[in-house]
């Protein structure tokens, strides 16, 4: 079986963010990168498959050098090579187009990608992968067994969850569930050893159109101050609650 992991290359969620260029770029300098919380539950259920059923592991990024360090790290956790696709990854459609040429020629039967990333949120690039090739998805999965062809999966739904039956190739947005926090990997000192000998292969992008692109960027305004009142004093916080927030 041959396991494809999206990987995205997003900052660290303890990093501060700014803007600059009249708050339409994101500010790079400082910002510490991971590997998307999402993505990184795929690459270690893909790395549970390699190791008890004999898969092997390939992860993509589409993004410039700087994001190498990001796959190197997939790397010393298991994966067994890595595809850059050398672009910037501007907007949603243009990124599932690059992936979707890499699974077309790499003829993979599980691609294993977040549900959406951390920085952007859009929740789009797996389902228009699958749209494009034409693949079965499933979204918000947790749960993924493979047997020969045959897949079970469960995914949440609103209200609770869904289990599936479905067939090779497949497609799936991840998230947590798929393994839990406590089984992610941190990479040993052989792990990042063996990364550095490990494929690394660089691809130049296919022509797609760029559908989005962001104008201007807004932090969300600050919380106003905290009024503390006297657990005696009910009637004062009756009094606010109803004139001031308006919540009863």
């Amino acid at each position: 079986m041959k396991i494809l992991v999206c990987i995205s290359h997003v900052p660290d969620t303890t990093s501060k963010i700014n803007f600059v260029n009249g708050d339409s770029e994101f500010d790079t300098n400082g910002v510490q990168y991971v590997i998307n919380p999402n993505d990184e539950f795929g690459l270690t259920r893909a790395i549970w498959f390699q190791e008890q059923q004999g898969a092997t592991v390939t992860v993509v990024n589409v993004g410039g050098p700087e994001t190498e360090p990001t796959l190197r790290k997939a790397l010393a956790i298991g994966a067994n090579e890595a595809i850059r696709v050398n672009a910037t990854p501007t907007d949603g459609f243009f990124v599932a187009k690059q992936l979707a040429e890499v699974i077309k020629n790499g003829a993979y039967d599980v691609i294993i990608a977040g549900k959406e990333s951390l920085d952007y949120n859009g929740g789009m690039v797996p389902g228009m992968i699958a749209g494009i090739l034409g693949y079965n998805f499933l979204n918000s999965c947790t749960s993924l067994t493979v047997e020969g062809t045959n897949v079970k999966a469960v995914r949440e739904i609103d209200g609770g969850k869904e289990t599936v039956s479905t067939t090779l190739p497949l497609i799936i947005g991840g998230q947590k569930g798929l393994v839990e926090e406590k089984d992610l990997r941190i990479p040993n000192m052989r792990g990042i050893m063996t990364a550095r000998t490990k494929v690394l292969t660089i691809l130049e992008p296919v022509e797609a159109s760029v559908n989005t692109k962001a104008v201007k960027f807004e932090k969300p305004a600050p919380k106003s101050a905290v009024k503390l009142i006297s657990p005696d004093n009910l009637d004062e916080l009756i009094n606010l609650l109803h004139n001031e927030a308006k919540v009863i």
